[in-house]
């Protein structure tokens, strides 16, 4: 029976314990939820901002970002998309797209586009690429991804986008052509066929 009490006393105290630390953490979340979330959200709007001027649009860019709601999407690798508008009428787009055959696998990368085909601006997000070598596609180790800026995209003109060892106008790293070759290839997959859907879905609002 004494045996019995004690077992009693020190599950009690084990599940107060587990409360309070429960509640603990719950307090932590929740205080720290709020800031954690503005942290993150600054980021993303400073990012956006190096690749779509903040002076070209008027809309609350950040807000404008979603999920593409296509069927093209998945195939073209294409996971967000956020529209910058003047007047209600767009004037960029920012997409998030993967470049699936990096050196070391998946490169995401975010690209700022007009509806009329001129690159923005492209920064990288995520990548595993090598240190010293294909690591060259961040801006804070080379300055590679600024050469896409104003570059023109357009059915005449796929030819050039392509790296410079395969006929193109894009520059490759000294040992490490895979990694730059991957980017150049997405865009040139990605972002026409996104214009082209981006159109659509603008006829069909106006016909709404």
């Amino acid at each position: 029976m004494q045996t019995v009490k004690i077992s009693l006393r020190y599950g009690m105290i084990l599940g107060v314990i587990a409360l309070i630390c429960t509640a603990l953490s719950a307090a932590v979340y929740f205080l720290t939820k709020a800031p954690i979330a503005q942290a993150i959200a600054n980021q993303q709007t400073e990012l956006l901002a190096q690749i779509i001027p903040p002076q070209s649009y008027d809309n609350d860019l950040l807000a404008s970002c979603d999920e593409p709601h296509f069927a093209q999407a998945k195939t073209l690798r294409i996971e967000k998309i956020c529209v910058a508008e003047k007047n209600h009428q767009p004037v960029a787009y920012a997409y998030e797209t993967i470049a699936p055959d990096g050196y070391s696998g998946n490169i995401r990368f975010l690209v700022g586009i007009t509806p009329q085909g001129e690159v923005l601006g492209l920064r990288v997000l995520e990548h595993k690429e090598t240190p010293g070598l294909g690591d060259k596609i961040e801006l804070r180790i080379s300055d590679w991804v600024l050469s896409f800026n104003h570059k023109k995209i357009s059915t005449d003109n796929l030819n050039d986008w392509a790296v410079k060892k395969d006929g193109g106008q894009f520059d490759q790293f000294t040992g490490a052509t895979i990694t730059p070759r991957a980017i150049v290839n997405q865009i040139k997959r990605s972002a026409l066929p996104l214009l082209q859907q981006m159109k659509v879905n603008a006829v069909k609002e106006e016909q709404k």
